[in-house]
């Protein structure tokens, strides 16, 4: 019998294989997914959810920095930075241990820190020769220059002598001797001496030594200390607002450095240069009769009053 148009094709099984692949439509389909999925992560599933008690990485380990791998001149940028507020002379004071000697603490690092780090901050920073705090150190028979080290001394650039406290009875140990340490201070080039008070005014009329004592004091110590220190080149002076440079004690010290022929400079507190020091000005006194002029015929003369 003739096949019928209308008979329709049996429909293939399901294993049956693809046309094109040559593999059944089920098992790529389900290779698809498994692949998909093991290509996700959890973060893409749980992105921006946290998930509890989920592992956190952990950090890593802190490595130490190499100091010492630096530069010389980095290191030295490095221990003026660190002795920045230390002040700016050494002197015996009950605030050292505050101020000072917290940042000495560096120094027992290493021997290449307590060799760089002692000589740039004895190096940047001048020692008072005798001690001015109006305390228990006043009065020491040994100042601070004596108490440092042989090392400690060789390291120092400049020293400063401030004189004015104890005007009147000066202590016993401001006395230029060995024991002072000045033979060690080979580095030493600058002098500033500072002084705090003139009693060759006449403010303390009625209150200073007879005969210029003072005066003669300060002068006989500052020549002991250039006689023992050779190797310094200049002196540099500064004061006080109420000191004058034309004042007997300022002029006698400024001629013992003249007469080591060394080169006198000056501080930036007084503000003093090579010219002669101006004389104040005049107070008119508010209360003082005013001046009237008058002519004779002649010329003019002015009376008060």
């Amino acid at each position: 019998m003739p096949r019928s148009s209308t008979q329709v094709k049996p429909a293939r099984a399901v294993g049956s294989k693809s046309r094109h692949s040559g593999i059944p439509r089920g098992v790529s389909q389900q290779s698809d997914i498994l692949g998909a999925v093991e290509k996700l992560t959890i973060a893409g599933l749980t992105d921006d959810i946290p998930i509890a008690n989920a592992q956190k990485p952990r950090p890593a380990a802190p490595q130490p920095f190499r100091f010492l791998d630096l530069p010389y001149e980095l290191r030295v940028e490095v221990y003026k930075y660190h002795f920045a507020n230390t002040g700016h002379v050494l002197d015996l004071d009950p605030l050292n241990y505050k101020r000072v000697h917290q940042k000495l603490a560096i120094l027992r690092t290493c021997r290449t820190f307590y060799r760089e780090a002692s000589h740039c901050f004895y190096s940047t920073h001048p020692v008072r020769l005798f001690p001015t705090h109006p305390g228990r150190f006043f009065k020491t028979k040994k100042p601070l220059l004596a108490r440092l080290k042989p090392g400690q001394r060789q390291s120092l650039t400049a020293l400063e002598l401030r004189l004015g406290p104890g005007w009147s009875k000066p202590p016993r140990g401001w006395v230029v001797n060995p024991d002072l340490g000045l033979a060690d201070c080979t580095d030493v080039r600058k002098i500033t001496v500072f002084v705090e008070c003139d009693p060759g005014t006449d403010t303390f009329s009625g209150f200073r030594q007879p005969n210029e004592f003072f005066e003669g004091f300060a002068q006989s110590l500052l020549e002991n200390v250039l006689k023992d220190m050779p190797w310094v080149d200049r002196v540099e002076f500064d004061a006080w607002s109420s000191v004058k440079k034309s004042g007997t004690l300022v002029q006698r010290l400024i001629e013992v450095a003249k007469s080591h022929h060394l080169k006198v400079t000056w501080g930036p507190e007084r503000g003093w240069t090579d010219a002669d020091e101006p004389e104040p000005r005049r107070v008119l006194n508010m209360y003082a009769p005013l001046p009237i002029a008058s002519t004779d015929g002649r010329r003019n003369v002015v009376t008060t009053a």
